[in-house]
This record gives structure tokens, sequence and C-alpha cells, in this order.
């Protein structure tokens, strides 16, 4: 260091100045939205808890036909404005006659004060905002991404579902209160006999809660032969909780008859940590559906959506994919498909993932992954592939569209190579959700293995955990024959379990994923994004990253990925005014590969933690920039008023209040009053019992209450006086 200390203290100086800025501009952050969907043609009141929220004064949700509006923000309170809020309930309800007014004063204070926890179970999400989701008859159903707006910029995004079935919600939970070790149950949530099994009407979507040590259950009735899909959202809505483990709310569902028996039970759908029940009801009569978390965890943001009716449920296609601009032929499989169809992909679409859905009778099923490429396809034959001597041969480049047909099932696929040919075999099954867990390798013509592979890590995989697919470069030693072995890792097969198989020379490209996917800035200051690299197939060359046509008063000093670097920082500079609600922003990395230019979007992403450790990049739909002054911004509805001169109908307490007089003051409150007394008997005043921190703290505290409409102006007026004849 004292060789190089002329290098870095530069760079010290400077972390020491921006560090304060840095923490004065905390990011919003939402940890849950309850409930996380809506009907079409209605509207709902939804409760979002985060932290760093204050001043929150818009929501956005992508797509066309929603709408939103802030209701009401909840600030965390703390002990002492807690006491502040008794106060004045009590001098509210003690006086003569309340006006509708105060009435409606002393009912928000209550409810203040009742759902006040002094430690809660998770402080990122205790402080919470409601807003108003308006969805008008013709939006698009499906997933959409909601997000909060404050003075410091928009909050990360959360999964929104636009639904079309009628919507039951529970109660919203207060927020949870921490539990101590021996003393759990005095944290366990106290729910109403009433509310622990709901009555609802099939088809419906309900939406809940789970608190810990809880089970919800929902009755119904179901007539004989009616196929139930019964499928869940629970990780789906919130992909990640920091401070969970497995991190994220495992939802466990059981359904019974009429009896009490149980008749089918679930804990995920295949690989997907969300159950699904499919259920063909035996007899008419009553059901009950039950969910918990497997370990009967909970909290408010162990959120769940469950669709119950006789909708469309897709279970696979295939084939996974086909070629850009292609009209394939697609079959599907699931349940309640008679006369559905199925969508396609645009004819115009590009290569990359496209979503396909069923529709059936005006009902959209649950949406699956379809891929594109540009390299020629072919299906893997029906005969019998599973040895060498049997492999089906290819030409390469090729793509091969395939399952592995029955439990133990083998694929061998035999090509020509030349010497010191790289060749590169890739999988994609479980990023096209199937449940293949593939594991390939490749043999030369006397059986020996040249590269092996089961799992592939890949950034791009966003929020799954296990990395499933298959993946190996390697470059042949000789001319020759070789062959491809595919298979399940579980030796597991069926007709769901299908791939495609890339084997072709490399072809050197990247993948771009920026963090986060908003920033908060003042005018006339920067901002620093992440920029995450993924090079495939060998590509080591230099990638440049800027803002892709940035709107008014953006911009961006280009930066460059070196062949050895994988991520960037890439600094946004804002030179123009506020813009108050966020703005879109889009940065591209430029490479040149094979002589061409390639240019590829960044992906905005939220880095989020698993489980007090594992990190992984949750791609969002927009990177949004808002600029605004805090300052200004946060300027209440409210204002705390200036105390007025005394008229000459004031009595006199009242003067006292409003002036700072000391007899009246000592009456009220004693805080002050013995050293106005000392002085005016001419003894030595007494030490102040507060100091300056304190009363300032005190201060703040009653204006914030003030502009959240929680303090009557005469309250607030005597309890300013108070520490003003303190200091």
């Amino acid at each position: 260091m004292t060789g190089n200390w002329r290098t870095s203290l530069p760079w010290l100086i400077a972390c020491l100045i921006l560090a304060p800025a840095l923490r004065a501009q905390p990011r919003p952050y939402i940890g849950f939205v309850y409930p996380a969907g809506g009907q079409q043609g209605g509207s709902v009141q939804i409760r979002l808890g985060g932290q760093n929220l204050d001043g929150v004064h818009a929501a956005t949700v992508t797509g066309a036909g929603v709408t939103a509006r802030v209701v009401e923000f909840h600030r965390r309170l703390n002990n002492q404005e807690v006491q502040l809020l008794r106060e004045q309930l009590k001098e509210l309800k003690g006086a003569p006659a309340q006006e509708e007014e105060a009435s409606d004063l002393i009912a928000r204070i209550e409810k203040r004060t009742r759902e006040f926890v002094q430690t809660p179970a998770c402080a990122a999400i205790a402080t919470v905002t409601t807003i108003e989701v308006a969805i008008a008859p013709d939006a698009e159903p499906g997933e959409r991404e909601i997000r909060l707006v404050t003075p410091r910029g928009a909050s990360n995004p959360l999964p929104f579902h636009v639904g079309q079935l009628p919507e039951h919600t529970r109660k919203p939970m207060p927020t949870t209160p921490r539990q101590v070790l021996g003393k759990e149950a005095q944290a366990l949530r106290k729910r109403p006999a009433g509310e622990v099994e709901e009555r609802i009407v099939v088809p419906c979507v309900v939406n809940g809660q789970i608190a810990s040590g809880e089970i919800n259950r929902y009755r119904f009735e179901a007539r004989r032969g009616q196929r139930l899909v019964i499928s869940t959202l629970g990780r789906q809505l919130i992909p990640f909780i920091a401070d969970a483990v497995p991190g994220w709310f495992q939802p466990v569902i059981a359904l019974y008859d009429a009896t009490g028996k149980e008749v089918v039970y679930a804990d995920d759908d295949r690989f997907n940590p969300d159950p699904t029940i499919l259920y063909e009801a035996p007899e008419e009569g009553e059901y009950v559906l039950a969910i918990h978390d497997s370990i009967y965890r909970g909290r408010e943001d162990f959120i769940y959506r469950i669709t119950i009716g006789e909708v469309p449920f897709l279970a696979s296609i295939f084939p996974l994919g086909a070629p850009a601009g292609s009209s394939p032929e697609i079959r599907m499989a699931g349940w309640n498909l008679d006369d559905a169809r199925l969508s396609r992909p645009a004819t115009d679409a590009g290569p990359g993932l496209e979503w396909l859905t069923a529709t059936r009778a005006g009902l959209r099923s649950n949406r699956v992954p379809f891929a594109l490429d540009t390299l020629p396809e072919t299906f893997e034959q029906p005969s019998d592939n599973d040895t060498p001597n049997q492999a089906q041969e290819v030409a390469l480049p090729i793509i091969v569209n395939g399952r592995i047909e029955r439990p133990g099932d083998l694929d061998a696929f035999a090509f020509f190579a030349r010497s010191n040919e790289t060749i590169v075999a890739e999988v994609q099954a479980r990023r096209l959700d199937s449940p293949l867990d593939s594991v390939i390798k490749l043999t030369d013509a006397n059986g020996t293995v040249l590269a092996f592979n089961d799992d592939f890590e890949d950034l791009t995989f966003a929020a799954k955990t296990h990395h499933a697919d298959s993946r190996f470069m390697v470059t042949v030693p000789s001319d020759g024959r070789y062959v491809l072995h595919l298979g399940d890792t579980a030796r597991q097969g069926g007709e769901d379990y299908g791939y495609r198989l890339r084997l072709s020379p490399p072809h050197p490209d990247f993948a771009l994923r920026v963090v986060p996917s908003s920033i908060g800035l003042r005018p006339r200051s920067t901002a620093t994004l992440t920029v995450h690299a993924r090079r495939t197939d060998g590509f080591t060359g230099p990638i440049r990253l800027a803002l892709d046509s940035p709107p008014d008063g953006f911009s961006s000093q280009p930066v460059t990925l070196s062949s050895t670097q994988t991520v960037a920082r890439l600094t946004v500079r804002n030179s123009g005014a506020a813009t108050g609600m966020p703005v879109g922003l889009s940065v591209v990395g430029k490479a040149r590969i094979g002589g061409r230019e390639v240019t590829r979007r960044a992906v905005p992403a939220e880095d989020m933690m698993q489980a007090f450790l594992w990190r992984h990049l949750v791609p969002a739909t927009d990177l949004k920039a808002v600029v605004s002054n805090p300052a200004a911004a946060t300027r209440p509805d409210r204002l705390a008023q200036t105390r007025p001169q005394p008229s000459k109908t004031t009595n006199a307490l009242e003067v006292a209040m409003i002036s700072g007089a000391t007899n009246a003051l000592a009456a009220v409150n004693p805080v002050g009053g013995t050293n106005v007394a000392a002085a005016a008997s001419g003894a030595a005043p007494a030490p102040p019992k507060f100091t300056k921190q304190q009363i300032a703290g005190r201060l703040r505290q009653l204006r914030l209450l003030h502009e959240d409409g929680l303090l009557t102006d005469r309250f607030y007026q005597a309890k300013v006086a108070e520490c003003e004849a303190a200091q």
C-alpha cells in the first residue's frame, strides 16, 4: 500500500465523499404484494410491504389496461410516537363532544396503535403502502409487474396477475411480531375461528397469506366427473426470500372429501416448488382444499394465489421449439384441452423464447416456453437408438427435438467430425419447463469417453436453482465417427421429458443482464448500473456497453468489457430536470463476432438473495430511472402549521401552550418547568433534562405525526411548546 499511495489516495477520497450520498439514497424496496392479482374489469385494494418508501406518491403496472393509485402509506412507528398517539387519543376521547372529524381521527389512531409491532419478524417488509388497482375489462390476462415510486426512485418489481375468474381474497395480515425462543405462541396469529375455513364457489381464484403454524381451508362444491385443476402460485410470486430456508414459501396443498378423508396431496409440480392438483371428482358433493407451508413457517410475505376450477391446463408441449419464422405443428398435453386452441409464435419473431398458452371457452391456460432458433432442425427417430451401433445419424450443425420416452431410455446420435474440429453439445430442457434432468457424454468409435456433463451453470437461468441442462465444448482428436449419448440423470422418462439438443461448431455469442432494474437520481447527478455478461461458445472479444438512445437529459460514458471480464459498472448521468415518474432506459452491448458487429440488449434484472447466501439475477420487464429532488418531492399534503398568535378569545391554558408560558406548561407536563421556576426565584438553574439531539428528535416525531394527519393542530402546538421550553 505504501508504494501505491498516490493512486490509492484519490480513490479513497472519492469513496469518502460519495459514501454519505450513497447512504442518503437508500433504494425503495417492496417485499410482498397482497393480493398479487385481480380480475379483469374490476378494482382491488392491494397492500405492499417494504422499506425506504417515505414519500411514496405513485404506483406503476406494466402493460396496458391496468392503472394504480396510492391510497394510504403507513411508515413504521417507534415507541415514542405510539406514546404520543395514545396521549392524543386520550385527549380526543376526553373531549365533551366528538365531531365527525374527531371520530375519524380516533378511528385512524386506534388502527395505527392496534397494528403497531415494536419488533417485527422482518423489518424489511414492515412499512405498508395501500394502493388501488383498476383493471380494464379488455386488459390482457397474465403476469405483469408492479412498482412503487418515491422521491428516491422506483422500487424493485414484483409480479401482479390479471385474471379472468372471480377473486376471493382473505383479510390481509397485520405485521408479524418476531418470535422469541420459548415464547413462540405469543407471536402466533390469533385468527378468528370463522376465518380458518371459508366457503367459495368454483371456478375462482383464492388469495391468502400464511401465518406461522397456520392452515387455510376452502370449502366448495363439485359435481361428479368434474375435472378440477388446482394450481398454486407461491414461489412464483416472490422468487426468493433472503431470510427464509430454502429461500421461498413452500406451499403444500391437500384436497379432502365430505367425510374429511384426504383424497389427493401435492407439495410440488414435478420440479416446480408450487404444487398443482389434477383431480376428477368421483362424486358430487363438498370438498375442502387446505394449504400450509411445508414446515409451517409463515408471515406477511408467505403469499399464495390458487386457481380452482375446470380450466385449461398445459402440462407439456412437443416439440419444445422450432426454426424462427416457421409454422410448426405443436402437440399439447394436459387437462381440459378438448377444443382448446394453442397460441403460435409470431412469424416475424427472431431467435429466443416465446410463451404459448391454450384457450378454451374463452379461458386461458398457464403459459409454457417455446424456443426459436436459426439452425437446421430434425426430430429424434422413433426407432430404438439407445446404443452406439443403433445411433441416429445426423449431419452438423443440427438441433434435434426429442424425448426420453420411458424410464431408463437413452438416446444416441452419431455424426462425422474431422481432426481438431471443435464441437458444442447443448441441451435445452429444464429451461423449457421439461422435467428432464439431462446428462450427456461424447464417445469415439472405440467407446472412449471424450467429454461428459451433467449440470451446466448459466446466469440466464434466472429463478431456477437447479441448473439441470447439460453442455460441453470439445475438440475431437481425429477424423471419425462420434456418438453423443443423452439420458436423464435419475433414469426417469415419459411423454413430458422433451429436449432440444444442439450439435454444432461453436457459435460465439454473449448475453447481458443489468442490475438493478431501477435507479434514482437527483438532477445533475449520477447513478451506477452493474452489467453482467455471459460469454458462450468460447467468445472472448471485447464488449462495448452504453445506453441505447437514452431519453433527453440522460447519458453514459461507454465502458468496455475486456476478454477476461464478465462484470462492468456503467455510470448513468442526468443533466436535466426532475422527471417525477419513471422513464425507460436501455443498455446494449456491441461486439464484433465473425467479422460483423453484433448488438445485444441487456435484460434488466434484480440481484436477489436466496436463504442468506446464494444470489440470482431475476429478470424484470423494464429498466426504469426516476429523477427527483427528495427534499422538494417529500413535501406533505398537510404541512406542519406555524403556531398562531393567541386571539382575544383564547383561554389562559391555550395562551400558555401557544406562548410556552412556564406555569401552564408545568401543569400540562413538567418538562422544563423546574428551570423556569428556578430562574423566577433567582436560584441557579438545574442542568437540562434533555439534550439538543433528544429535543430535535422529539420535534421530528411530532412533525411527522402531524404531517401524517394523526395529531390535531392544538395537540401538536402544545407539544412543540413543551419542547421549546425544555431547550
